[in-house]
């Protein structure tokens, strides 16, 4: 049946460009710290702190379990946060610098035993895992909170992944560079520093991002505790949201593992480390793509959007197998090129959607809660980026990969199976699940409804 469609009723609440910039910067900001972590932890762990690939891989699968605790935490203490900066604000002035310290214990050598390095691992790993949620999470929460325009949401979140995407290329671009020049040929000292300063910009960013954003949307439920029972009414039958915290997984599960081995399948497949940064750089393509978004999405719509991001994304990777197999640089440039256009469309509108998940939880179940909802984004993307990593250990072990050591051919193959086909298998689930996406069709009819259901509500009290 179809459904009768109401004129959307938006409020004028356009966000200034100032506060757009300061909104924007916090994803560079976790991009400048986390994008170090997501590509270069793992080969940090194996080729230069000495822990073995089965270690590091069991590592990321343990962290993903303390995310299934910590991220929807994360969540119910934003709904149950009530300050005069409001509820997501906060947290960007309350946990900024410790992220940043972590950030830099990541990356800090002491001189310890086998176990005790991985112990430390375990320890600083973890730490950064649940404080980058104290961060990241907020990012999310607050888009809703912004603003109640449509057209405005995707306008900033195509802002904040524009400088979240330059931020991501900085750090792969400059990464090794950096650590050459600042260690000299001592990689410990030459990531230490590099991480150190990497992370001191970032804690100044989100301190901007705090300083400079208002949460303006407030609703009669979000002016109060929500109890926990009630805040998960918000996700009951809100398909929505189920399908876009699936492919928030799936998709950083296959991103995850071709991130992390970039680096181990230039040095060792094709026998030139320094192509990494070089290629990891073209991700700059991304920005073009993030950049028509908007114009894109309001043409085809937003699920149409990353359903053609998802393929162009499928489509480089198929290219770039050609190219490996060929050993052929010019082959995959082109085929980097075409994936970082397609995955340029998908990131952009993973937390626009998310938001779009809060109203319609509130439209279905009168419950709106901002924070349980976006919470698992960040969980469903960590989980994927953590399973990514174990997988990348156990295919890497599996496959006899030994550190700063000439590879066999089964081991050149578990890196290309990382770096090619496990990303493959995320970028196709993900699209198989977009076709059940059906938002967009009721959007007008939902936004109409819910700001005639806040106007009610803003008139009894």
């Amino acid at each position: 049946m179809e459904i009768p469609q109401k004129e959307p009723v938006h409020t004028h609440n356009l966000v200034s460009w100032k506060e757009r910039i300061s909104y924007a910067v916090s994803d560079f900001a976790c991009n400048l710290s986390f994008q170090m972590i997501g590509t270069y932890l793992m080969f940090f762990y194996t080729d230069v702190f000495g822990i073995t690939a089965a270690a590091v891989g069991t590592l990321f699968l343990v962290a993903r379990i303390v995310d299934a605790i910590d991220g929807p935490v994360w969540g119910l203490l934003i709904d149950h946060t009530h300050t005069r900066w409001g509820k997501s604000r906060p947290f960007f002035l309350w946990f900024a610098i410790p992220f940043a310290i972590f950030c830099v214990l990541c990356f800090t050598t002491p001189n310890l035993s086998m176990g005790g390095k991985v112990v430390w691992a375990y320890i600083t790993y973890i730490g950064v895992d649940v404080l980058y949620s104290a961060v990241n999470i907020p990012i999310t929460s607050i888009l809703p909170s912004l603003t109640n325009d449509t057209d405005e949401r995707v306008t900033l979140s195509t802002i904040r992944q524009f400088f979240g995407t330059a931020g991501a290329t900085i750090v792969t671009v400059a990464a090794l560079p950096m650590v050459n020049f600042f260690g000299g040929g001592n990689q410990q000292k030459g990531f230490f520093i590099s991480v150190l300063i990497l992370a001191i910009i970032s804690a100044i960013l989100l301190l901007i991002t705090f300083a400079n954003t208002r949460e303006r949307i407030q609703t009669k439920s979000s002016r109060k505790s929500i109890p926990v029972k009630q805040s998960l009414k918000a996700l009951k039958k809100n398909w929505p949201w189920a399908i876009i915290i699936f492919i928030n997984f799936i998709y950083w599960l296959g991103m995850q593992t071709k991130s992390q081995v970039t680096v181990y399948f230039f040095k060792y497949n094709m026998h030139n480390a320094g192509l990494a940064s070089l290629v990891l750089g073209l991700q700059i393509v991304a920005l073009l793509a993030v950049v028509i978004t908007p114009a894109v999405a309001k043409k085809i719509g937003k699920r149409n959007t990353m359903l053609m991001g998802m393929f162009l994304a499928i489509v480089g990777q198929l290219i770039l197998s050609i190219g490996a197999s060929q050993l052929n640089v010019a082959i995959i440039i082109v085929a980097t090129l075409v994936g970082y256009l397609g995955t340029g469309f998908v990131s952009g509108l993973i937390a626009v959607m998310l938001a779009d998940s809060v109203d319609y939880g509130e439209w279905k179940n009168g419950v709106r809660a901002e924070g349980i909802v976006t919470s698992f984004s960040s969980f469903s993307a960590k989980l994927g980026m953590g399973i990514g990593g174990a997988v990348t250990g156990m295919i890497l072990s599996a496959g006899g990969y030994v550190a700063n050591a000439t590879q066999t051919a089964t081991a050149l193959r578990a890196i290309e199976q990382n770096y090619i086909w496990v990303p493959i298998i995320g970028f196709g689930l993900s699209a198989i699940a977009l076709l059940f996406y059906k938002v967009d069709g009721v959007e007008d009819k939902m936004q109409a409804d819910l700001a005639a259901k806040h106007q009610k509500e803003n008139e009894e009290e």
